[in-house]
C-alpha cells in the first residue's frame, strides 16, 4: 500500500511538472504579445473611421461641419508642420506638469494626514470626496475673480480638480492595508516614518497609483476647460487654438486639435498602465515574461 501511494505521488508530481513545462512552452513571443495588444486598438480605430466616413457619404451633416477623415488627416499633417502646434503643445504640457505636480504634493500630504489622524478624518474626509465630485468648470468663475485671466486661475482649478482624487487614493490605500502587516512591521522595529516607508506605503501603492491615474484625468480635463475659458494674450496653447478654430468655423482644425488631445491622454494613460503592471508583476500577480 505504501509503495502504491509513493508511485501515485510521483506520478502526480510528474504530471504537475509536465503541466508547468507545457505552460512555459505556450508563452508567446514579444512580437505576438505586441500584436495581441495592438490589433484590438487598430480594429476599433478602423471601425470609428468607417462609421465616420459612412456619415460623411450619407451627408448626415454638411462638409463644413463634418469633414471627411482624409480632409482632417491632411489638415493635421499641415498643422504638424507648423510651429503653432509645437509651441501650443509646449505651453499646454508645461501647465499640465506644473498643475499635476502640485496636485501630487498636495494630494499625498493631505491624504496621508487624513488617513492617519482621526480628527482630520472626521473634519475633512467627506469634504475631500465632495470636492472630488465638483465639476472643474464650476471653479472657474471664482478662479477668474480671484486671479483674473492669467496662469494662476488655470493652475488653481487644475490643483482643485486633481488633488482630491489623489488624496482619496492615498486614504483608501492606507485603509486597506492589512493590520497584520502593520503589527508585523512594528514587531520588527518599524516605528513612525519607517513604518510608513517600509510597510504602509508599499502595501498601499496600488491604490495610490490608481488615485494618481484618476487625478491626472481630472487635471487634464480641468486644464482643457481652463484653456477654453481663460484666453491669455500671446499664449496660443492647444485649448486656445481649439477655441480659435471653433470661432472661425474651421471644422478640420477643430477635429485635429481634439485628436491631439485624445492622443496625449492615451499616452499618459499608457504610462500609468505600465506602472500598474510593474507593481502587479513585482507582487507576483503577473508573469515576468
Amino acid at each position: 500500500m505504501a509503495t502504491d501511494n509513493l508511485v501515485a505521488q510521483n506520478e502526480t508530481i510528474s504530471g504537475l511538472d509536465a503541466l508547468e513545462t507545457a505552460t512555459r512552452q505556450k508563452v508567446p513571443g514579444r512580437a505576438a504579445r505586441i500584436w495581441s495588444l495592438t490589433w484590438p486598438k487598430l480594429t476599433a480605430l478602423a471601425l470609428v473611421l468607417a462609421v465616420w466616413q459612412a456619415l460623411v457619404w450619407a451627408e448626415w451633416r454638411p462638409e463644413y461641419a463634418l469633414p471627411a477623415p482624409l480632409t482632417v488627416a491632411q489638415d493635421f499633417w499641415a498643422w504638424a508642420n507648423t510651429s503653432a502646434l509645437w509651441e501650443g503643445l509646449l505651453i499646454t504640457l508645461r501647465r499640465a506638469a506644473y498643475g499635476f505636480g502640485a496636485s501630487v504634493v498636495v494630494g499625498l500630504v493631505l491624504g496621508s494626514a487624513v488617513a492617519r489622524i482621526k480628527v482630520l478624518r472626521a473634519a475633512l474626509g467627506s469634504m475631500i470626496t465632495a470636492l472630488q465630485t465638483m465639476p472643474s468648470i464650476a471653479w472657474f468663475p471664482l478662479a477668474i475673480l480671484l486671479f483674473q485671466l492669467n496662469e494662476q486661475a488655470i493652475f488653481f482649478v487644475v490643483v482643485l480638480g486633481a488633488a482630491p482624487s489623489i488624496a482619496n487614493g492615498v486614504i483608501h490605500g492606507v485603509d486597506y492595508v492589512p493590520p497584520l502587516l502593520v503589527r508585523a512591521g512594528r514587531n520588527l522595529g518599524a516605528r513612525g516614518f519607517s513604518l510608513y516607508r517600509y510597510v504602509i506605503a508599499p502595501a498601499a501603492l496600488p491604490a495610490i497609483v490608481a488615485g494618481l491615474k484618476q487625478g491626472w484625468a481630472f487635471a487634464w480635463r480641468s486644464l482643457m476647460a481652463g484653456e477654453l475659458l481663460v484666453i491669455i494674450s500671446k499664449s496660443t496653447s492647444i485649448g486656445v487654438q481649439l477655441t480659435f478654430a471653433r470661432d472661425f468655423s474651421d471644422a478640420p482644425r477643430v477635429i485635429s486639435v481634439m485628436i491631439l488631445i485624445l492622443i496625449l491622454g492615451l499616452v499618459v494613460d499608457l504610462v500609468f498602465t505600465k506602472a500598474d503592471q510593474a507593481i502587479r508583476r513585482r507582487w507576483g500577480l503577473l508573469d515576468r515574461h
